[in-house]
């Protein structure tokens, strides 16, 4: 479990093909070592496990289905990326409950700002949509926004990126 709050960035150093996937190489400065291997980590608020790390270098295995609903299938080298830790128990949760689990990719169609904020107008597909709910929380490359409007195309939250995830849809 993560919370969406993000304090920690990674650079997209190799992208390996393999038949059912891709492992991914992502520097970073996050303080790990061979005993944290199997950790989850949400990589862009996709919840991954850690199978290597060397010289501040962590490997992970995205399955072909992982690719496909996420950002990961646009994946450049030298990419950013947002990184987050799971939380520990009695950890305060600034954010929501994000487990990291990618319904669907859109895209950002405009950006304003407002005072010291920036509103990001949104748009998913048709079959998505229907679970987009206003004032529910919406994991977006692992931030956790609030989404404040919604109409029949689009909805409206606070972020940054210009193609973002669907992560954990809180109903409430």
């Amino acid at each position: 479990m993560f919370n969406g709050i993000i304090f920690n960035k990674g650079f997209i150093k190799k992208i390996s093909k393999r038949s059912k996937g891709i492992n991914i190489f992502v520097k970073s400065d996050l303080k790990l070592n061979s005993k944290d291997i199997g950790v989850s980590i949400a990589c862009d608020g996709v919840c991954l496990t850690l199978i290597k790390i060397q010289n501040k270098i962590m490997e992970f295995y995205l399955s072909n289905e992982t690719v496909k609903r996420s950002k990961f299938k646009y994946l450049k080298i030298n990419d950013v990326i947002n990184l987050e830790l799971p939380l520990k128990y009695g950890q305060k949760i600034s954010g929501h409950i994000c487990q990291g689990h990618i319904d669907t990719t859109g895209k950002t169609l405009s950006v304003k700002k407002v005072d010291k904020s920036y509103i990001f107008d949104f748009e998913v597909n048709s079959k998505e949509r229907k679970n987009i709910i206003e004032k529910a929380s919406i994991c977006i490359n692992g931030i956790s926004l609030t989404i404040s409007k919604k109409n029949k195309k689009r909805f409206s939250n606070l972020g940054n990126s210009s193609y973002f995830q669907i992560d954990q849809l809180i109903k409430g």
